[in-house]
Parts: structure tokens; sequence; C-alpha cells
């Protein structure tokens, strides 16, 4: 029997469930490339401003928690010494003579204020014997550099002397990581805590902590019946009101601050209308203190808390509500077990963010906080600006980062931010 043939009806469309022509397929592969360059063009200009102000400086910073350069780079004789040293006993006439040149060099070369500076970090007063050791080594070589070095001052012949100029000259170190949370390497080589009136760090961080978990609750309790009430006034008037909640975003944070600081100061207007209305026989301590700290971050904060909250408000529909009213709900139950639940991812992105913001807080703590309420953003500046010590410095911002990527791993795994929608 011949085979059948299938013609096209007339008018008929050709069938397309046939194989994807591979030029046809080439052709939208390079469509979608060329729209993804455009796009990545389009950004690149963003990008490059990121990088080069924002991530850069960071990783720098960063960086410098476990950087040790200036004993390698200052005495790079000296630092190979110290390598190739057992770290028992004195070291030998060699690393001695090696020491004498390499402060030499320093001294000539201008570096021995950094490498003298970073040696104070280790050990108080270390400046003092490098400087002095500097000043004594001239022109003229002693018959030997181990005894001259040790008779002029006996720090010379202790071992533990040695030992921290070696770890000085390693690089990269854990030293700033451990000091950052109060953390030291003992002469046997262990790790151990610092003594308790030298430690600070670890306390620092868990005021920080505190606070801004302190500021995220006060925001969340003020800002919670704010948001519902923009949410359920007519449009008009929740617009004029939504002004207040704005306006503080085109004031200064140091001028908003420095309100403060003039409100609650003992002779503020604050204690004095206290005064005025009998409530207060002397001036309430309001600044100064953690109170001044609370009253500052979440007066700061608190528009951060109501926009989140309230975005999503907006989106929930009153007919929830209504149907359970008319189902026999009291609206107080109503509230809370219909209307509360869908504006959890609100209250979620509000609380993660204004959280967020406060750990990282440094003018409102300055200026309101007093000696007991320094947070880890002023211990930070400190080390900066008047220790000069970047490693710490680093190290201290890097557990800051840190503990910021693990409350925002715990909050997504609590509330999850893939699953937020805002209206």
């Amino acid at each position: 029997m011949p085979a059948s043939t299938h013609a096209t009806p007339p008018g008929a469309r050709p069938s397309t469930d046939g194989p994807v022509v591979p030029e046809a397929l080439a052709a939208y592969r390079r469509v979608q490339r060329h729209a993804s360059m455009r796009a990545l063009l389009l950004a690149l200009p963003l990008i490059v401003f990121l990088l080069s102000t924002f991530i850069a400086p960071i990783a720098m910073l960063l960086a410098r928690s476990v950087q040790n350069h200036e004993v390698t780079e200052g005495m790079p004789q000296l630092a190979r010494a110290l390598n190739a040293w057992d770290g028992h006993d004195v070291p030998g006439e060699a690393t001695f003579a090696v020491l004498a040149a390499d402060l030499k060099q320093a001294r000539e070369s201008g570096q021995l204020g950094t490498i003298a500076r970073r040696m104070n970090f280790a050990q108080p007063e270390f400046r003092s014997l490098l400087m002095r050791t500097a000043r004594a080594v001239g022109d003229e070589a002693p018959p030997a550099w181990k005894p001259a070095l040790i008779e002029l001052d006996a720090r010379w012949n202790a071992p533990e002397t040695w030992r921290l100029l070696k770890r000085a000259a390693t690089s990269p170190t854990p030293d700033y990581l451990l000091a950052g949370m109060d953390m030291q390497v003992t002469p046997q080589g262990a790790v151990a805590s610092v003594p308790e009136n030298a430690s600070v760090y670890r306390e620092a961080f868990a005021r920080t902590i505190s606070i801004s978990a302190t500021v995220t609750v006060l925001c969340l309790i003020l800002g919670y019946p704010v948001a519902w009430l923009l949410a359920n006034l007519p449009d008009k008037q929740s617009n004029r009101l939504m002004l207040f909640v704005i306006v503080p975003f085109w004031t200064s944070l140091l001028v908003r601050t420095t309100a403060w600081y003039v409100l609650l100061q003992p002779g503020g207007v604050i204690n004095s209308l206290l005064s005025m209305l009998g409530l207060t026989s002397h001036p309430v301590a309001l600044i100064f203190n953690r109170t001044g700290v609370l009253i500052g971050m979440t007066h700061v904060l608190l528009p951060y808390m109501i926009l989140a909250i309230y975005s999503v408000m907006k989106s929930v529909s009153p007919v929830y509500m209504r149907a359970a009213k008319s189902l026999g709900a009291h609206p107080f139950t109503a509230f809370v077990r219909i209307y509360i639940p869908q504006t959890f991812p609100g209250v979620g992105a509000g609380c993660f963010l204004v959280f967020v913001l406060a750990l990282g807080y440094y003018i409102t703590p300055s200026l309101l906080g007093g000696a007991g309420d320094e947070m880890i953003s002023q211990l930070i500046a400190m080390q900066t600006n008047t220790q000069l010590n970047w490693g710490l410095a680093g190290a201290l911002s890097a557990y800051l980062v840190i503990f910021t990527a693990v409350f925002y791993f715990i909050f997504n795994r609590i509330v999850g931010i893939d699953r937020l929608r805002f209206g």
C-alpha cells in the first residue's frame, strides 16, 4: 500500500511544534546579551561610585585588622632575624647587631615613630624603650651590641620584649582580632582573656546590642499606633500628618541631636517645665546617661519604623476586619487576631532596619550619653582619631559587620526577608 501523504489544508497555519531553528536561537541569545550589556553600561557609573567610595574603603579598613606591616617594612632585617628565632632565650649577638642597624636606619628614614607607636599598642612604654635605644645607637659600634644594649636598658635582657617584637613582625596577625574581644596571647603561646580591669570591648558590644534592642522596642511601641492612624485616616488628613513624619528627614542629624541636648540638660526646657508644674523639686538627670541616649536615638529612628509599618498597613484591606466583626468577633479580638498578623511583614522590616541602624550610631550617644554609655562606634572612632590604632579599629569594625550579618540571618530565619511583601 503506498504511504499516505499529509498535506496542509488551504488557509491553515503551518505547525510550530517542531524543533527551534538554531539560527533563531542564536539570534535571540545575541539580543539578550546586547540588552544585558546595555543595562550593565547604564549601571556602571553607579557600580564604580559604590566600589570607590563605599566598598573599597570598608574592605581596606577590615583588612587592617590582620595586617602587621610597621615592623616588617621599617625594620626588615630584624623581622627576618626574629622569624628564625625560637622564642625561648634572649637572642644572640647577631640579632642585637641587626636591631641596632635597623633602629638607626628607621630613625634616618622617619619610620621609627610609626614602629614605636605600633609597639606601644602591645606594651605601654615600649615607645620610650625604642626611642631611647635609637638615640644611643651612634656611628661607632661597640665591641658587642648585646651587652651594650642590655646595659642601656635591662628590658633588652627579657625574652618577653623580644617575643613582642617577633609577634609585631608577623603578618598577617590575629592580635588585633583577639584584642577586639579582650583576648591576648600569653608568653606560653596560649590565648587567654585580658585582666578584668582592662576588659573593655566585650562589654561595649553587649551595651551596643542592648541599647539597639531597647531603641527598636521603643520605636515599635511608639510607631505602630502612628502608622495605624496614618493608614486609616482619610487621605487628606493622612497626607498632612505624614509631613510630621517626613520633615525630620530634611533636618540634619546633628541639629536634631543638638536640639535634644538643649531640651534635656538640667537647666533646659523639659526640666524647667517640670519645675514650673511642681512635679520636681530639683532637675531630673535626662542627659549624659542612658536615658538621653534612648530618647535621642528613638526620636531619630522612629520615622523609619513608622514608614515601614505604614507601607504594609496601607495595603491591608478593611474587608477582613468587617468580616470578623460581622461574625461576632469583638473589635479588639478582630484587631489582634486579624489585623496585626497582616502587618507582621512591616513590623519585621521596621525592627530590622531600626536595629541595624542603631548598631552603628555615633553622634547621638556621643553628645547625649555618659561615660558608661559608649557604643562600639565611639570606640572605633577613638582608635582611628585619637589612638591611631587602625588595626584595632579594623578588628572592631569587622566584628560589627559580623554581628550585623548574624542578626540578619537570625532575622531572616525567623521572619523571612524573602517573604516580605510591601503594598
